[in-house]
């Protein structure tokens, strides 16, 4: 395990709970909810009551946290049906409040099932061509928002992006600067994006953006277009400027489904059914004009 000291977030436990992470020398911070949980390596959930720990099911924030740090919750009393529910939502373990040592070593444990879980998503959910998630870790994201979503309704709006102009590089510059190029289009998409914003690489000329956290349904249409806009100036590939068109597609959160598969062939249809825009309206050749080519960074 690493040696530096786990940071641990504390909510609704009590006294005891932080005197034994602060004696094992871990960085404390307590909180109301688990809206801060991904700052931390792991979340301590009190509970002293069993209709407190039924209640957790229906804290707000639960399931992103539990996906995005180790969750251990600490109940004075046990209740197997709720216990086994928290566990589906991603909880990495249910104790009954006792001992200082146990509590420690529930953490611990904790946080190296979630690293090892981390990595192992980042192994097999991974383009490899950009770095991005591939669609089975999209899916698994956006299942766990699903869920968050039926206890917390709230827009949430997937895009995917359909890309041309890849040929066009591979014919003028050879075949690794389609790779090349395709990496770069990853980056901007990135950089247009918040960093709560999931970009994954869903098929060799798609990507899918999840937008989790919006106001309204309509931001989506907002969102879409500024990346299609970032997508408009030429990327510079080999020295040599190289342009793509973009067209988008959209599902919304409930109003076109409530099941991840469902709504990417949503998003994936409306797509195709769409004319790709470039700039000024050209794709995959060089622009007219002397517009001049981004030297975006590969990741």
């Amino acid at each position: 395990m690493s040696s530096t000291p786990l940071g641990v977030l504390l909510i609704g436990t009590d006294a005891a709970a932080a005197t034994a992470c602060q004696a094992a020398g871990w960085n404390v911070a307590c909180a109301a909810d688990a809206g801060d949980a991904a700052r931390h390596d792991a979340v301590l959930l009190g509970a002293r009551t069993r209709r407190a720990l039924g209640a957790l099911l229906r804290m707000p924030g639960l399931a992103p946290a539990a996906f995005d740090s180790a969750v251990v919750v600490l109940a004075a009393v046990g209740d197997d049906a709720v216990e086994a529910a928290l566990l589906r939502l991603g909880v990495e373990d249910v104790l009954v409040a006792g001992d200082a040592p146990a509590v420690q070593r529930a953490v611990r444990h904790a946080v190296e099932r979630k690293r090892l879980e981390r990595a192992n998503r980042v192994a097999y959910a991974t383009d490899l061509a950009t770095g991005l998630p591939h669609q089975q870790q999209l899916v698994e994201h956006m299942t766990q928002l699903l869920a968050l979503r039926e206890r917390e309704p709230a827009p949430m709006v997937l895009i995917v992006l359909h890309v041309e102009g890849y040929a066009g590089a591979a014919a003028r510059l050879g075949s690794e600067a389609a790779n090349i190029l395709r990496r770069k289009v990853a980056v901007r998409l990135r950089a247009a994006l918040r960093a709560s914003d999931i970009v994954a690489a869903i098929g060799q000329d798609a990507f899918g953006v999840l937008l989790g956290r919006l106001e309204a349904s309509a931001d989506g249409e907002r969102v879409a277009a500024k990346l299609v806009r970032s997508l408009q100036q030429p990327f510079m590939v080999t020295g040599q400027p190289c342009t793509v068109a973009a067209v988008v597609g959209l599902a919304l959160v409930p109003e076109h489904g409530t099941d991840a598969e469902s709504l990417l062939q949503r998003a994936h249809a409306q797509a195709a059914s769409r004319a790709s825009l470039g700039r000024d309206g050209y794709a995959a050749r060089t622009e007219r004009g002397p517009a001049a080519a981004a030297n975006d960074d590969s990741p």
